[in-house]
């Protein structure tokens, strides 16, 4: 028994001391970190809009009468400058025409009377002033003046006929595309009644809404673009058009107008999605920028510092930095760091040197 209780008793220290202790494995700590660049001025936030014309509006003619010329495809057709997208029958405006044409010239011999009967008068009163009278010198000269306001009422009758004969043309007012008809050809149309809607697809606009906390800013945009949801592969330059005057009440936004020219490989449609983007003024000058939150100064020093990731051992040191002004994206580093090497961005309060890490890239700023 006592042989037994031995034997058992050395196996047990035999295992015991055979067995290794665990090995204790090392914390890897995941931080958020950005690469230091330089401030190209950041695109900073973008502001999602809409596409719109350059020029929309809705044609009509000045006045009413039967249409008698309207293409069935007119929906889609490109017009130039004063091509007729559509016309009214012109007989009654020109038969209105002749009849003022007429007036006029039957005016303009009574006023040619007019004026050869008070020259006459006006003479006899010279050479003879008994043979006449101041009042009936007087009396041709009124009729002689009356003559004449007629003739210049007819002359303006015979213009407005002149341009509402013009008016049954209905003339693109600018280079643009039909996209919408009202009427069909034939029907008889009222004065300013819709017939098409023209839109001025030669270059874009874009209405985003700008924050009231932002919009001063805007000055200090140097460069917009604008990526639009159906190409997001391409970033068309724009330039700032317009700047509401006055805030929404209920969002306390000021719509911001870009426009730009549309581009030569894609359709940019009135009505696409989009988002806006600007890039503030660089003043780095070449100088590494980091996010302001991976700056830190210890409490009991007025020392800024930064830590700076070393990618191949994946381990952290603290790195003294002298600071300059503010950036776009961030705040400049002066001495101390070399644009393209690693800081972390957060807890930058609770690492210690050495400490090993894992990147999560969070972006720039």
């Amino acid at each position: 028994m006592i042989r037994w209780i031995g034997t058992a008793l050395a196996v047990v220290l035999l295992v015991t001391g055979c067995s290794k202790e665990p090995e204790k494995k090392e914390l890897i700590r995941p931080v958020f970190a950005v690469q230091a660049g330089t401030d190209s001025g950041g695109s900073g936030r973008s502001f999602p809009g809409r596409a719109k014309a350059n020029q929309e509006v809705d044609l009509s003619f000045r006045v009413s009468g039967p249409l008698i010329e309207l293409p069935g495809d007119v929906v889609g057709r490109r017009y130039r400058k004063g091509e007729v997208i559509a016309r009214i029958d012109p007989r009654d405006y020109e038969v209105k025409l002749q009849d003022a044409e007429g007036k006029l010239e039957r005016a303009r011999s009574a006023l040619k009377r007019a004026e050869g009967e008070y020259r006459r008068e006006l003479q006899i009163y010279k050479q003879d002033p008994g043979a006449t009278s101041k009042t009936a010198v007087d009396r041709k000269r009124d009729q002689r003046d009356q003559a004449a306001g007629e003739v210049k009422s007819l002359e303006a009758a015979v213009q407005a006929a002149r341009d509402n004969l013009e008016y049954t043309y209905l003339k693109a007012p600018f280079d643009g595309v039909v996209t919408a008809r009202y009427v069909d050809n034939f029907q008889d149309v009222r004065a300013r009644q819709k017939i098409v809607r023209l839109l001025d697809q030669s270059r874009i606009q874009i209405v985003v809404d700008i924050p009231e906390t932002l919009i001063s800013h805007l000055p200090e945009i140097e460069d917009f673009w604008v990526v639009f949801d159906a190409f997001p592969d391409h970033r068309i330059p724009a330039k700032l058009f317009e700047v509401g005057t006055e805030a929404s009440q209920t969002t306390r936004t000021y719509p911001v107008t870009l426009i730009m020219d549309p581009p030569k490989d894609i359709e940019i449609l009135a009505g696409m999605a989009g988002r806006a983007y600007g890039r503030l003024k660089s003043t780095a000058g070449g100088r590494p920028v980091v996010p302001a939150n991976a700056v830190f100064t210890p409490d009991d020093e007025k020392q800024s510092y930064v830590w700076v990731i070393d990618r191949d051992s994946g381990t952290v040191s603290r790195r003294k930095v002298t600071l300059g002004p503010l950036a776009a994206n961030g705040v400049i580093i002066t001495e101390g760091l070399q644009p393209g090497e690693w800081v972390a961005t957060a807890g930058v309060h609770s690492l210690h040197e050495g400490q090993k890490v894992r990147i999560l890239e969070k972006g720039r700023g």
